[in-house]
């Protein structure tokens, strides 16, 4: 077979191929074949009806044509192969001549993976972010766990504030009529939370208990419900309750209630410590970020912009899926985001660029290290994937080798190591 190959342009490349002749009469042996099994004519057993007659039944046209499917997925992965290209878009496909006793001659135009040129990517001076627990970052989860072990109790003859929680029962109208998810009874609001409709909460304060309470408000121009944004709403509000958090006292009791220490000089400590982890962690995390991205911004390459739209087909399809989960839509979440697929797609550009950038440097830092994968490490990557569902190690395995995802599996461990050797070769300044 003879292949040639066009550049038209930095990333698109026409690939085009010619098959002998005698590998065409083949190809179209194997079509008649394969047609004539799969096609009734009257007066014959199926696959035993001469060629002359499946012809005029089904027209010349298409035993050529499936002699071409026969053909063509072959030809064009040799000429991939010949030629050191790897597409990263859908093959466009032109048929120059396609005859019986000829050769096939066609084209197909696809979209290059791009040359990267790599710069520096080992011995990276890459600042170390510093770590630093203070007083105050103790004392405020100290606070913040004190806040969950709260209790709401009810506040007698209390004036509602900001802060407090009203139990109220209200029924909202709109142009006098009660409108959808406009009524509640029994409904806990911290009053200055802002949870509500703005001035809703205001108009409750200095409320008592069995109080009642009309409230005037308008909706926000951009409310999330179409046909309530921008009107005027009228709320009947009854106070049934006021209650306040009543904090736990913060002392030797406290500790021993929420810890394993006796004493609140003993769990302070351990918080100390305990968020000093977390922050060497974090710097660590930081640390190898900045790393690959100093590499990332080393390198030469002009990335096609299929690629990055690839890439943000996979984020919204994650999204998407993610919303599913949470059991609703990424129609609903566009709507409530108030943009439309475009502005989504546009918000993911850069990161999807990005990250393209960043799977190419590391498959050619991989390549320039000869790195390789060993069973033991896949096998690794496997138990850890396992642990992270909470799953048995033999099911995950088995999805993997059923749905065919070795090779994923492989390019990601591969991917890792790469990583690695930019962050281990880094230095911390």
């Amino acid at each position: 077979m003879k292949v040639t190959a066009e550049k038209i342009d930095n990333h698109k490349v026409v690939l085009e191929m010619e098959v002998p002749a005698a590998e065409v009469t083949k190809a179209i042996d194997k079509a008649y074949r394969k047609l004539a099994s799969q096609v009734n004519i009257p007066g014959f057993r199926k696959g035993k009806a001469p060629r002359q007659i499946l012809e005029m039944r089904l027209g010349k046209e298409a035993m050529l044509d499936e002699a071409f499917e026969i053909l063509a997925p072959a030809a064009y992965q040799q000429a991939l192969e010949e030629q050191k290209i790897e597409p990263v878009s859908k093959p466009e496909t032109e048929i120059v001549n396609l005859k019986e006793g000829e050769d096939l001659t066609f084209k197909v135009t696809v979209v290059a993976k791009p040359e990267v040129v790599l710069g520096q990517y080992k011995g990276l001076t890459v600042a170390m972010p510093e770590v630093e627990v203070t007083p105050e970052q103790v004392e405020q989860h100290l606070e913040n766990l004190r806040n969950r072990q709260a209790k709401m109790v009810v506040a007698e003859n209390a004036i509602l504030d900001k802060g407090d929680f009203a139990i109220i029962d209200f029924e909202g109208f709109v142009d006098g009529q009660p409108f959808k998810g406009g009524d509640a009874q029994g409904y806990p609001l911290e009053v200055g939370s802002g949870s509500f409709i703005p001035g809703f909460e205001d108009q409750l304060l200095g409320a008592k208990a069995e109080e009642e309470r009309d409230v005037q408000v308008t909706f926000p121009q951009d409310y999330f419900v179409a046909e309530l944004a921008g009107k005027e709403a009228h709320f009947k509000v009854k106070i049934n309750d006021i209650k306040r958090k009543e904090l736990p006292v913060l002392d030797d009791e406290f500790a021993k209630d929420v810890s394993e220490f006796d004493t609140l000089q003993e769990f302070k400590a351990d918080i100390e410590n305990k968020l000093k982890q977390n922050a060497e962690q974090k710097a660590e995390q930081e640390f190898h970020n900045n790393a690959i991205k100093a590499a990332v911004e080393n390198i030469t390459v002009d990335i096609p912009e299929v690629m990055v739209e690839h890439r943000i087909d996979n984020m919204v399809e994650d999204l998407s899926v993610n919303l599913q989960n949470r059991g609703t839509s990424i129609e609903k979440y566009l709507e409530y985001a108030k943009m439309d697929m475009a502005a989504l797609r546009q918000s993911y550009q850069e990161a999807a660029l990005y990250n393209v950038k960043t799977d190419l440097l590391l498959e050619t830092v991989a390549k320039e290290e000869s790195i390789k994968v060993e069973p033991e490490e896949l096998e690794a990557e496997i138990a850890a994937m396992a642990q992270g569902y909470g799953r048995k190690v033999e099911e995950v395995r088995d999805v993997i080798l059923k749905q065919g995802h070795v090779g994923a599996l492989a390019n990601s461990v591969v991917r890792k190591k790469a990583a690695q050797v930019i962050i281990d070769s880094a230095v911390k300044e």
